[in-house]
Order: structure tokens, then sequence, then C-alpha cells
């Protein structure tokens, strides 16, 4: 294994171990570690990768780190980030499920995550603010973020305001400069596992294979999606469903494991592996084809407007997303607390994100016994 192909491991391993609270606090723990600690990348690399897998299907967190994988250490590493992203949490969850099925019932978590919301809001926040910083090249720009954050604060589709943010800001810069943009797509990886399934195996492995073929956006659109391919279909019932959003809410790394810990509830350890390899697949796929393409694409005057736009309308998806957690998770003065220290901690002493992680965790904990 070369130098390169094993820091991408390592730090991947460490962030699926490590990034707790939503894709939105992914990203801004890798923010910290690829481009602000390694400096793997620039600023405004990162912000167009971040536009780029914003525009195609599949967990955003999850195609960020495969796409940092590759732009670090080529095809291997793509490969090893997104496997060692994905790993931790698939295990994790799987060993939720093995309980779950066993006893009915999932561990009495909830003192030790108390504290890790309003925590996460704080690293978000850090990764948020130097990117907007970049994003924001011209008071057009501005104004097209302060809208989309408005919008998306509104419950309008992320999808919708990423591709409006970015056609309306490239047609007001074609008009402009007149410009047009011309290239041609090239490169593309197709990850493949085939095992000797049965129906039932087959059936989930197509279902999941779809999911993350065509669901957009974030993690925390699985659930509705889940609802109509499982629950309705009577496979799954809403109690399980409910319980996998708990244990994807409350495990690190991608959101979109917790169809690791459905699949166990339909079929045992096979259906947790043919489920967890047919949603992340696609990933890998998206990632692969768009990877070797990003600096022919960068090279295009239009299309670099049309990812300032859509750079832009992510950092302002990622704010609307803290505000809702805000709302949600900072509720009482312990909360107030544990967010301002996190704050303290993240912006004044530039604390690893991890250990703001372990600090919110243990206040919360401690807070709770007075």
């Amino acid at each position: 294994m070369d130098n390169k192909m094993k820091e991408v491991a390592l730090l991947f391993l460490k962030l699926g171990i490590t990034a707790f609270g939503g894709p939105a606090a992914h990203i801004a723990m890798m923010q910290q570690e690829v481009v602000t600690k390694r400096k793997w990348m620039t600023q405004q690399h990162f912000l167009n990768i971040i536009g780029a897998v914003n525009l195609i299907p599949g967990p955003n967190s999850t195609e960020i780190a495969i796409h940092t994988g590759y732009n670090r250490a080529g095809w291997k590493g793509l490969i090893a980030a997104g496997i060692c992203f994905i790993l931790p949490a698939v295990l994790i969850t799987g060993a939720f499920a093995w309980l779950y099925k066993t006893y009915g019932s999932l561990p009495q978590v909830q003192p030790f995550v108390y504290g890790i919301k309003p925590a996460v809001i704080a690293i978000i926040l850090s990764a948020v603010y130097p990117l907007g910083k970049k994003a924001i090249k011209s008071f057009i720009l501005g104004v097209l973020g302060l809208t989309v954050l408005l919008f998306a604060i509104m419950g309008i589709s992320e999808i919708y305001l990423m591709f409006g943010a970015g056609l309306l800001f490239m047609l007001l810069f074609s008009l402009q400069n007149k410009k047009t943009l011309s290239f041609t797509p090239s490169g593309i990886i197709i990850l493949f596992s085939s095992e000797a399934f049965n129906s039932q195996n087959i059936k989930l492995f197509l279902i999941f294979l779809k999911v993350g073929a065509i669901l957009y956006g974030s993690g925390y659109a699985l659930f509705a999606f889940l609802d109509t391919e499982l629950v309705a279909t009577g496979m799954l019932t809403k109690n399980q469903l409910i319980d996998a959003i708990a244990v994807g809410q409350f495990t690190p790394g991608p959101v979109f494991s917790s169809v690791t810990f459905i699949g166990y509830q339909i079929n045992g350890l096979w259906g947790a592996i043919v489920a967890t390899i047919g949603i992340f697949i696609p990933s890998f796929v998206f990632v692969g084809f768009i990877g070797p393409i990003m600096k022919k694409l960068e090279s295009s005057s239009l299309f670099c407007a049309f990812l300032d736009a859509v750079n832009v309308a992510a950092v302002a998806v990622i704010a609307a997303v803290c505000f809702s957690m805000a709302q949600e998770s900072v509720t009482n003065w312990r909360t107030v607390i544990i967010a301002l220290l996190a704050i303290v901690a993240a912006f004044h002493y530039k604390i690893n994100s991890a250990y703001i992680i372990l600090g919110g965790s243990v206040a919360g904990y401690l807070l709770l016994l007075l």
C-alpha cells in the first residue's frame, strides 16, 4: 500500500468511527481534515466537490469521501476512502441490528448522544464560515445564497435549489459573456459484487440499488422513500423503520448505513449484506464517472459559473440544516451550554472535531445527572 492510499484509508476509517451528526457534520469534519489540517486540496476544489456531488443521486457525505479519495490517490484511493468511511458504520449498525432482532429493543444510548447534536452545530458552523467566504465571490452570488437559505428553511427540496441556482446564474453569466459549454465525458468505474442470492436477497438488492441510484439529497430523505418501498409492501413494520432511523441518527458514519439494520431485520445477515452493497454501489459509480472529468469541467468558464452558484447553494443548504438542527436540539440551558462551549472550542481553539464530539457526549451525560 503506497503512502497516499494509506493516508486516505486511515483518515476515512477515523472519520467513519467519529463522524456523528449526519451529512452536514460529516462534510464539516472532512473540510477540517482535508483542507485545513492536511491541505490535500484547496478550499475552492473542496467546494466544487460539494457542488458536484449535490447534483448526483446518493449520500452526499459518502460521495465527498469517495471523491476526496480519488483526488488524493486515484482509483485505489476512491475505493479505499469509500469502504473505510462506510465500513465502521455498517459494522456498528449490524451489531445493533443483531441486538434488536435477538432482544427486541435497542440499547439505552440516549444519555450519551444527548450532547452530540449541540456540539455538531458548532462543527458545521466552523466549516460553513470559511466555505461561505470562499463561495460568495460577488454580490449576486451573495444574494443568491441568501435566497437559497430562505427557501431551504421553508422546506423547498435541495435538488431544486441546487439546479435552479446553477442554471439561473449560468444563464446570467452566458448572457453577460456570450459563452457556451462544451465538454466530453470520459471515465467510468463499475463496482459489482456477485453472490448466489436467493429470491428474497435479489429483491432486497434491487430495491436498495434503485434507492441508491435515484435518491437525491442527504440520508434524511431516505426514510420517506423506504416507507413507500418496504413498509407499504409489508416487508418491514413501521416500528422497525422508526428504530432504523434512530440507529442511523446515533451511530457514526453515513446515515445510509441504516439499511444494514433494515436488511438484517428482513432477511438476517445476507439481507444486511445485499442491502448495504446495493445502496452504496451507485455512489462509487457516479463519483467514478465525474471524478476524471472534473478538471475538464473546471476549465470551462460557463460551467464554473454554474458550479459557483451551486456551491453557494450547497453552503446555504448546509446552513439551513444547521438552523433546523439548532431548533430541534438546543432547547434548554444544558444544550445551550454545550453548544456555546463547542463553538468556542471550534472557532477559538480550533480543537479537532472528533474531540468536540466526544466532549459534547460526555458533557451531555454529566449535565443530565444534575
